[in-house]
């Protein structure tokens, strides 16, 4: 990041002189496997479904405040009451307003790295101090005991399920545990919940601790990324919290209108969700063999995952990445720079066509080192 000039230095917060914004690293490739975007077409018919509902949709009047017809919908589905929901402009602007309302300064936040790093981020911003409870080095499980301990004096607890980058689930026992050792908020973020077994989602949870929240997104399974819909799941009085810190309108009516189109079609995304899945066993067990071959344990591995992408080290990452990039035009992303993951590439599962021409890149590099 380019420093700040010296006449900003003196304007702005000075806990923000030197923040460090969030970099998707994103550099135009033929195949995009970076960022865990769902790379399936629509189902039959949600695009038909889309384009009605954004034709009959008005762009004069400002749009509902609060979402309510998604709201009511999202409601359903989860069978919860529409006053336990609350949509926002992506799961990021929830989870920056979860760390607004709970979180400032003289506040802690605990997270379980590796993670996504905007949770660390959002709250530098807010000026709340982050505690870091270290995954296992080598299996990425979560160290519950030490969590459960750091959450007992802790205001927040973000945790993720399945989790970014590593893949894996975080136990609802271990869930409950935190909602009942932290005085503050428990949010577990889903983004990635319908990738996984059923059964593992939070949400049941709801109806026994009133600080739980449960994060979800339109951004991954209904391959709705480019529209920034998200929402939480919570207790009344929590959810009142969230509607009051929100920005005015953040959810516009285009956005409204794809987001109700897409979850009253949900039924017909499974077929799409379950060859995701397939995908990724495919992708998972074709570079566990490969690895096997050119690269055997510790200097290749490969992560069990339960989302749409797997954690895979590599010798030499970053240069793999680059490799990639510039000669197989596919973009992966590099997470090197994360403590915990040295030479580990993130590699979001695609298309069988997409997957197919990942396998053979990584083949032809990986074989040429090895050789």
């Amino acid at each position: 990041m380019a420093q700040l000039s010296p006449a900003m230095r003196a304007l702005v917060q000075p806990h923000l002189v030197d923040i460090e914004p969030y970099d998707p690293k994103f550099t135009p490739t033929s195949i995009n496997l970076s960022a865990n975007e769902n790379t399936y077409p629509l189902p039959a018919g949600v695009r038909d479904a889309i384009d009605a509902a954004l034709a009959s949709t008005p762009l004069n009047r400002y749009p509902d405040p609060l979402s309510g017809e998604l709201r009511a919908e999202l409601a359903r589905w989860h069978g919860l009451e529409p006053e336990q929901v609350c949509v926002g402009n992506g799961g990021d602007e929830l989870l920056f307003n979860v760390l607004l309302a709970f979180g400032g300064r003289g506040r802690a936040l605990v997270t379980c790295p590796p993670d996504f790093s905007e949770y660390a981020f959002f709250a530098s911003l807010v000026e709340t101090e982050t505690l870091s409870v270290a995954r296992d080095p080598e299996s990425f499980a979560p160290r519950v005991d030490d969590l459960v301990r750091a959450a007992q004096t802790a205001n927040l607890v973000i945790v993720t399920s399945p989790n970014n980058p590593t893949g894996d689930l975080f136990p609802l026992d271990a869930v409950e545990r935190l909602c009942d050792a932290c005085p503050g908020i428990v949010l577990v973020d889903e983004a990635y919940g319908e990738f996984a077994d059923e059964g593992t989602s939070a949400v049941p949870l709801l109806a026994r601790h009133g600080n739980l929240v449960v994060l979800k997104t339109l951004s991954k399974a209904f391959g709705a990324a480019g529209i920034r819909c998200g929402y939480v799941l919570a207790a009344p009085d929590v959810i009142e919290v969230f509607s009051a810190v929100r920005q005015i309108y953040s959810v516009n009516v285009l956005t409204q209108a794809t987001a109700l189109a897409a979850v009253r079609a949900r039924d017909v995304y499974a077929p799409v969700v379950a060859q995701i899945r397939a995908e990724r066993e495919r992708l998972r067990a074709a570079l566990s063999s490969l690895l096997a071959r050119t690269a055997p344990e510790p200097l290749g591995r490969v992560w069990p995952s339960q989302g749409n992408f797997l954690l895979v080290r590599v010798p030499e990452a970053g240069n793999v990445r680059e490799r990639l990039r510039d000669e197989y035009s596919i973009l992966v992303r590099d997470f090197s720079y994360a403590p915990g993951l040295s030479n580990c590439l993130r590699i979001t599962v695609g298309t069988p066509e997409e997957n197919d021409a990942v396998l053979a890149a990584l083949t032809e590099l990986l074989e040429e080192d090895a050789s």
